[in-house]
């Protein structure tokens, strides 16, 4: 047995002297880096001012923050933004994708006729020629007026505006306010009104003129009863067949003017020019739609009864006259008769001009015996 006592191994293994010395190195180095140093003093002066400009309120909220959490949170405030602004605008660009009519004017040029059509200005003149040439549109159900010049004109009665009275020759503004707007009825009983319109009796526009004025009430009564070439109701009325057509809707387009002076009785005497548009169907259930332009000239005279043997209240017909665009002639069934494209053409051959029905420059015939013709447009 040996005196010297057994060495037994390490459980722990060595570490190279050079290990320990790059360890001993980095720490130290680690050390200096992380442990505080003394600013310059270039970093001084320049801590010092921009201590000095924020006590005086000189620097912008937020320069002491983080650089990057402020951009990240200028982001955030823009991505929320345009969740507030982005979706109404994303609402607003579709709305605008299916109707472009939302938009104010017509920036695609997309706008049809009914969305683009502004009324006119009320006529306080003779024109000086036709309405300009519209797009030849076919009219419809829905769109009656499409492709006519009627389409910017009044509807019905507001489309007869009579001028301002004013006193005239002696007589008061008061009685030539009267006069103008006992013919303002007229015109619309004898055009407008639905019952006459329909083919019924034009109690309306009767009920205006003077049952003393020789012959006239009773011309226009019998022409009613038993209608001929001779004795028309059409000469003052428009009616139509209500076996035959119906109206489409209930408008009818109108354009005109009115004029006042004193008459050759004394009286207050009135003119009136208007146009009176009809857009149809037949009774048939057909969908197809034409339209029927009469032109009325009617002179008329409120007499003063003090003078002349005449009623209160109402109205002597000097003259009228009439053109209708768009009937069958030789027929005096009083009644108008449109034609429609598709159908047959009745009545007569048409043996007069092609005339414009929308024409209000010209003046009308002096006894409204010109040959029937035919219409360039309805």
């Amino acid at each position: 047995m040996s005196d010297k006592p057994s060495e037994e191994p390490s459980s722990t293994p060595e570490i190279p002297d050079e290990v320990w010395e790059q360890f001993a190195r980095d720490t130290e180095r680690d050390i200096r880096g992380s442990a505080p140093k003394e600013p310059s003093a270039r970093a001084r002066l320049v801590t010092e001012r921009l201590r000095q400009q924020e006590a005086r309120g000189e620097l912008p909220e937020g320069w002491r923050t983080n650089p990057a959490q402020g951009a990240k949170d200028r982001a955030g405030r823009r991505r929320r933004l345009w969740a507030v602004i982005g979706v109404p605008l994303a609402v607003a660009v579709a709305l605008v994708a299916l109707k472009p009519s939302l938009l104010p004017g017509d920036p695609f040029g997309s706008e049809s006729d009914t969305a683009a059509a502004s009324p006119l200005p009320d006529e306080t003149a003779a024109p000086t020629g036709a309405p300009a040439a519209t797009d030849p549109e076919t009219p419809t159900l829905d769109e009656p007026f499409a492709g006519s010049p009627a389409l910017r004109w009044a509807d019905g009665a507001s489309g007869i505006v009579p001028p301002k009275a004013t006193a005239v020759g002696g007589i008061s503004e008061d009685r030539v306010e009267t006069a103008l707007e006992l013919t303002k009825k007229l015109l619309v009983g004898s055009n407008l009104d639905p019952k006459t319109v329909g083919g019924e009796r034009p109690a309306a526009a009767l009920a205006v003129l003077d049952p003393k004025q020789p012959e006239l009430l009773d011309d226009l009564n019998r022409s009613l009863r038993t209608p001929d070439q001779d004795h028309d109701p059409l000469s003052m009325f428009s009616r139509f067949d209500p076996a035959d057509v119906r109206l489409v809707g209930d408008v009818i387009k109108t354009r005109g003017r009115m004029t006042f002076k004193k008459g050759d009785q004394g009286g207050v005497d009135v003119r009136a020019d208007y146009t009176f548009v009809y857009p149809v169907v037949r009774t048939d259930g057909s969908p197809e739609v034409t339209r029927t332009i009469v032109r009325r000239v009617l002179e008329v005279e409120l007499l003063d009864p003090a003078r002349y043997v005449a009623t209160p209240g109402r109205l002597n017909v000097l003259h009228h006259d009439r053109d209708v665009g768009n009937t069958a002639c030789g027929i005096y069934d009083g009644y108008l008769h449109p034609r429609f494209p598709s159908a047959e053409p009745s009545g007569s051959p048409a043996t007069g001009p092609t005339t414009d029905p929308y024409d209000r420059s010209q003046e009308l015939g002096a006894d409204g015996s010109e040959p029937c013709g035919t219409v360039s447009r309805t």
